[in-house]
């Protein structure tokens, strides 16, 4: 019987093996096709005719903030620079403890304004809306807020905004001055399916160098951990996201970065407040309207590199990131567990969505499986040690390749880190992963399931310190 059982193990850790390399080779394929079209496509688009189009619609930037004061400057700064010509910015002051609303006030001059209008979704109290009195920042709008959490302040961001569209950034993301250009143009470019919204890819921001909230100079971080990021989110917007772009399948448009179609937010709702994962359960939602009244739509990817974002640079706030995400992913594919295999939802309830549960919620449970049964089999020296060194030389170096695949898509569309030498310690950082960071990652993912079905902990964020942002002075 236990000879049997053990026989079970291995195939299923052998087969679950398998179908990781053969889904991510598939989803590496397709992103390379989709890349290509999409460079081609982007240096033949005429971005610079939307900035004399006087008819272009009217665009929120709605930005949270809590305990931002390192950053918040720097961000509105960018934010005030953006090449687009009908937008407004409305930076959130969600309850912070610090002095992130003082700082504000300062840097631009801001003073107390009435404001009335009642609020399209429920959130919490607002205590003050600040205008600046100069005419260099008329567009720029603070609301300071009781502190309810990030959704809470989108949704009361999106209740006074005036835009047919908004775009959502983190307030530690520096963005490209045409990031609204870049985002806007797929509503206007697929007339057979609505958009109802589009996200841009996040890079990595630590050690780069900035000045007034722009990119000046790209770098490598120094700091080990973040240099780990860089890899792991080249992967996930370059190769996966990618992929589920061309098949239309997405299901997550980062909260550090994206655009949607206010009404549409507004007919589901806004912002769910009740999970950590209010990017992914608000596109499932939106994805999930548009299904139930049979209504084609698309949610678009887009790939060009135009928002920076500082990543956690100690393990301590980087488990606290990444329980959250975990405990976010599990808490939006139980909300909407009726979509799971359901062909009324098409590519996302069939394959989406039980992709996300395989290989996202299932695999670090699988994995520390698989790890401790390998040291069971090991104890009653029941090992093939030729086939386990063969299936560990594939996986290994399939991953290698996987990440060496995506620095070269990036190297070549993009071509952001112009060093030779930062290919290649980022190469080098590929090589290694696998036994450091991709182990703990797990772990803390690990960590994640267990807070969420042991401590019932669904909606706690954590403190995510900020080191602030590299910036270069004027000489």
């Amino acid at each position: 019987m236990i000879k049997l059982i053990l026989v079970i193990l291995e195939y299923i850790f052998l087969t679950y093996a398998i179908m990781i390399v053969v889904h991510y080779f598939i989803m590496a394929i397709i992103a390379l096709f989709e890349l290509r079209k999409v460079v081609r496509e982007n240096d033949l688009a005429q971005y610079k005719s939307l900035m004399v189009y006087d008819r272009v619609p009217w665009v929120s930037i709605v930005a949270p903030a809590f305990n931002e004061e390192k950053t918040i400057v720097e961000n509105i700064n960018g934010l005030l620079h953006l090449r687009y010509p009908n937008y407004e910015i409305i930076v959130v002051n969600d309850g912070s403890k610090d002095d992130t609303l003082q700082t504000a006030i300062d840097a631009f001059e801001l003073v107390k304004v009435d404001f009335a209008k009642e609020p399209i979704i429920e959130h919490k109290e607002i205590r003050g809306i600040y205008r600046s009195n100069l005419e260099a920042y008329s567009n720029l709008i603070i609301i300071d807020k009781e502190n309810g959490g990030k959704s809470d302040a989108l949704n009361a961001g999106i209740s006074i905004a005036k835009g047919q569209y908004f775009m959502t950034i983190d307030v530690d993301t520096i963005i490209d001055p045409y990031v609204i250009q870049y985002l806007i143009k797929p509503f206007f470019e697929h007339s057979d399916s609505k958009v109802i919204a589009t996200g841009g890819t996040i890079r990595v921001a630590n050690s780069c160098e900035f000045r007034k909230g722009h990119l000046l100079n790209v770098n490598i971080p120094r700091n080990f951990l973040a240099r780990f990021q860089v890899l792991e989110y080249n992967r996930a917007f370059l190769l996966s996201r990618l992929a589920w772009k061309k098949l239309n399948g997405m299901v997550l448009i980062s909260g550090a970065l994206g655009m949607f179609d206010r009404d549409l937010v507004l007919k589901c709702g806004g912002y769910s407040t009740k999970t950590v994962g209010e990017d992914m359960e608000l596109i499932l939602r939106m994805r999930r309207y548009m299904y139930d009244r049979k209504e084609k739509h698309q949610v678009i990817l887009v790939p060009h590199p135009m928002s920076w974002t500082e990543v956690p640079e100690n393990w301590r706030v980087f488990g606290r990131q990444r329980s959250r995400w975990t405990r976010g992913l599990i808490d939006c594919m139980i909300t909407h567990r009726k979509m799971w295999f359901n062909p009324r939802y098409k590519i996302v309830g069939m394959f989406s969505m039980p992709t996300m549960i395989v290989y996202e919620w299932f695999a670090p449970v699988i994995q520390t499986l698989g790890i401790f049964y390998f040291i069971y089999l090991v104890a009653i020296n029941h090992v093939s040690w030729p086939f386990f060194l063969v299936l560990l030389f594939f996986v290994y170096f399939f991953g290698i390749a996987f990440s060496t695949w995506a620095l070269l898509c990036d190297h070549f569309a993009y071509h952001k880190y112009k060093k030779t030498n930062h290919i290649f310690r980022l190469l080098v950082i590929a090589w290694i992963e696998a036994f450091t960071f991709n182990l703990i990652n797990s772990f803390f993912s690990l960590k994640g399931n267990f807070e969420y079905f042991v401590k019932r902990n669904r909606s706690g964020w954590g403190h995510m310190s900020r080191t602030g942002f590299v910036t270069i002075k004027k000489p």
